[in-house]
């Protein structure tokens, strides 16, 4: 590793002033929360509708870009053929993109949903609380991953660019000013945002998993201390896949799905909701489709409800975050395939497995509800806690110890899987010039798997400062959706030669 190669500015910088920012949240806890949740409240209810429309225009752009001349790129070669099968390539995009959230999520967010007076108001409510889900995480989410990653593997994979940074996929329409005080700006706010929403997604997971680890072997140790030790066991595996290549993270990426789908398959089977979650899934499903359009612009202008602001909003803010680091690996892992082929295959695997996910385990939970056998919906109102509530979610699922220790491996996997890729486009961002064929020096994706790991295990000590952090990351959206618009208009500007050429 040559030390003139390493870009430290864009390496270091935000790295300091998000450990600035933790250590003011945690000296001045009262103040800082309430100037963030401020700043985070006026962007959300002043700019809302800012959000939305970047949202569903992205999803419409995807289906343009696909199904238009630019669908016929190769990104690569015109000859090459894929490096990966399609399990193989979107087992690893579907672990990089969603983390361990998805297995939290899937088994409680229709709980929250439930308990919102704007929901009962649709309607059913049982109906409607399962295609909140659906809707939050599947095709808009998808979009803004599938369309920056086609912008970044045409990048990568057809100009082959020796700067994999954000600020180069803009360098069409940015010109000179890509590597001067804009393009340096850029770059600073993706490595910022990187960091921030990768230390806040584990403040939501983490603790579940501790309280996973408290049951099956009751433990009498704190959440906090079993939820570091978790951390540890997580950045050592997802640390030895790394620096076993892409190799070793395509293997855990499978062993990750097969333990995924093995879950699922087993709650399908044996959880006694097989005809509910068929059903209620299939009309939710359905139903999403329906108001599909509607669901995208509804802002509440009345603020009736704050149901936007408070979910849909804050949903697309947090996904333009995680923007930065999941399409760069998506679109590396991409090699040989067409823009067409990436934006489907993406959908396919990415969207579905995603709906798969929130259809089985959220209407297992929700069959019971709906048949009166338990009532969930009382319990989380009586004590609050949402981990002991899906502690008891899985404890009505058949062999319910050994089936929290499979989810409990699970979701190790799936933060190793998404980490590994994290640590892996942070590695590359962090040089000054990087081949697309070159690989980022190993004691660089050390370096980059410990930041990654130590920021949460602070964080782990104050909640304030986690709830503080995840605000300034939903704030730092704002920008980085004009970046978004910028990577996109900047592909469709570069490409129109190659695309040209591709439907001769």
């Amino acid at each position: 590793m040559k030390n003139k190669k390493i870009d430290w500015l864009i390496t270091l910088v935000p790295l300091g002033i998000i450990l600035l920012l933790c250590i003011l949240f945690f000296t001045y806890p009262n103040a800082s929360s309430d100037i963030i949740g401020k700043i985070r409240y006026f962007f959300g209810d002043t700019f809302g509708v800012y959000y939305l429309i970047i949202g569903l225009g992205i999803f419409i752009v995807s289906m343009y870009i696909a199904f238009s001349k630019y669908g016929k790129i190769v990104l690569g070669k015109k000859s090459e053929k894929p490096k990966y099968s399609f399990f193989t390539w979107g087992s690893m995009m579907f672990t990089c993109g969603l983390a361990a959230d998805i297995i939290f999520y899937s088994f409680a967010e229709w709980l929250l949903y439930a308990n919102e007076p704007y929901t009962a108001s649709l309607g059913d409510i049982y109906e409607w609380s399962s295609v909140f889900p659906l809707f939050h995480w599947s095709f808009i989410p998808w979009a803004m991953y599938l369309v920056l990653a086609v912008a970044f593997g045409y990048m990568l994979h057809v100009k082959k660019k020796e700067k994999q940074k954000y600020s180069e996929a803009c360098r069409p329409i940015l010109g000179k000013w890509t590597d001067k005080f804009p393009g340096r700006i850029i770059d600073l706010l993706a490595v910022f945002a990187l960091l921030a929403g990768t230390a806040t997604t584990f403040s939501v997971a983490t603790p579940l998993m501790a309280e996973i680890v408290k049951v099956l072997f009751n433990v009498t140790i704190s959440r906090t201390t079993i939820t570091i030790i978790i951390l540890l066991i997580t950045c050592f595996v997802y640390t030895y896949s790394l620096l076993h290549g892409l190799k070793g993270m395509s293997v855990l990426a499978k062993a990750c799905i097969y333990l995924f789908f093995g879950s699922l398959i087993y709650v399908l089977i044996f959880g006694g909701q097989a005809k509910f979650i068929i059903e209620n899934g299939f009309g939710s499903l359905g139903k999403m489709v329906q108001n599909f359009i509607g669901l995208s612009t509804y802002s509440d202008p009345l603020r009736t409800s704050g149901f936007p602001q408070t979910w849909t909003i804050y949903y697309w803010a947090y996904w333009m975050v995680w923007c930065v680091a999941a399409p760069f690996f998506i679109g590396n892992i991409s090699k040989g395939r067409t823009v067409k082929q990436t934006i489907l295959g993406g959908y396919i695997f990415g969207v579905g497995s995603t709906i798969i996910s929130f259809i089985v385990l959220g209407n297992h939970s929700l069959g019971l509800q709906a048949s009166g056998s338990v009532d969930f919906i009382t319990m989380y109102n009586t004590t609050g806690d949402l981990y002991k509530m899906i502690i008891e979610m899985i404890n009505t699922i058949p062999l319910s110890n050994i089936f929290k220790f499979v989810i409990l491996i699970t979701m190790i996997a799936f933060y190793a899987t998404s980490f590994d890729s994290i640590a892996y486009t942070a590695s590359c961002y962090s040089y000054k010039k990087l081949s697309h064929d070159e690989k980022p020096h190993k004691s660089m994706q050390l370096m980059w798997c410990i930041l990654l790991i130590l920021l949460p295990i602070a964080l782990v000590f104050a909640e304030s400062s986690m709830a503080n952090l995840q605000s300034v990351s939903i704030i730092a959206a704002f920008p980085i959706a004009i970046v978004l618009i910028l990577i996109i208009a900047s592909f469709i500007k570069d490409a129109k030669s190659e695309a040209n050429k591709s439907s001769e």
